[in-house]
């Protein structure tokens, strides 16, 4: 079933494998069939299959799972790029998908130390902080937990609060122009991955993000929790000349 060119077996494999999912053969989450069935099929050795579900797997089309087998990875529904600061609910809009709002919790607690540095306000007393998961059509997607200042919150019913960047906007004078983001892979989760009912070998990306104004002031800081297998992030990078 390979047809016979000049690229290594392997590369040939590949491309065979990919082109069996883009036509349906094989859909996202099927398992495919065991290595001794594949390898019979494509008239290859099992060696040369292993490399190519190797990096079939760091590519992200397919995952596999110790003593289960290999399944084909799902395509994620949300692509931005990093350097393009867009709320989650702008996110999920821009994916054709409707945003939601799942409450968790809300309370003021004492501004530490650390949040003195962060805000860059030694005469801070209050945060709040507010945990929520966002969903698309329904589905968790990502688990937020926000800090503010409680000065800038007026009203602290944050129930019907569904994006925060409009909220500071419309109760304040303050728009979010930036942000400063710090990205961290994250293995399963104990808590976060259950709530977002992630499968145990789904892993997160968190990105820690301080929010600030057009006059550079910090005005939010966030922890959000994406499904990797739902979203996908890109940076553009322009070559420096020495």
């Amino acid at each position: 079933m390979i047809k016979a060119d000049q690229r290594p077996l392997y590369l040939q494999v590949i491309d065979k494998i990919k082109q069996d999912i883009e036509t349906n053969i094989y859909k996202e989450g099927q398992k495919l069939p065991s290595e001794f069935e594949l390898s019979k099929q494509l008239g290859i050795s099992r060696a040369t299959l292993r490399e190519a579900l190797r990096l079939l797997e760091e590519e992200g089309v397919v995952i596999r799972r110790h003593g289960v087998g290999t399944f084909v990875h799902s395509k994620p529904l949300f692509s931005a790029g990093i350097e393009e600061l867009y709320s989650v609910s702008d996110m999920i809009v821009q994916a054709n998908m409707k945003p939601g709002t799942i409450f968790l919790s809300s309370q003021i607690k004492e501004a530490t130390e650390d949040d003195l540095r962060k805000f860059n306000d030694e005469g801070l007393e209050e945060m709040l902080v507010i945990e929520r998961v966002r969903t698309a059509d329904g589905v968790p997607v990502v688990y937020c937990e926000d800090k503010i200042p409680s000065e800038y919150i007026k009203h602290q019913s944050v129930h019907e609060i569904k994006s925060i960047f409009r909220y500071l906007e419309e109760e304040s004078d303050r728009t979010i122009t930036h942000a400063v983001t710090y990205i961290e892979p994250i293995g399963f989760h104990e808590t976060i991955s259950e709530i977002l009912e992630c499968d145990p070998e789904t892993s997160l990306l968190l990105l820690k993000q301080v929010h600030y104004d057009q006059t550079e002031q910090p005005l939010l800081y966030s922890l959000n929790y994406f499904r990797a297998d739902k979203f996908k992030f890109h940076v553009v990078r322009k070559r420096v000349k020495a």
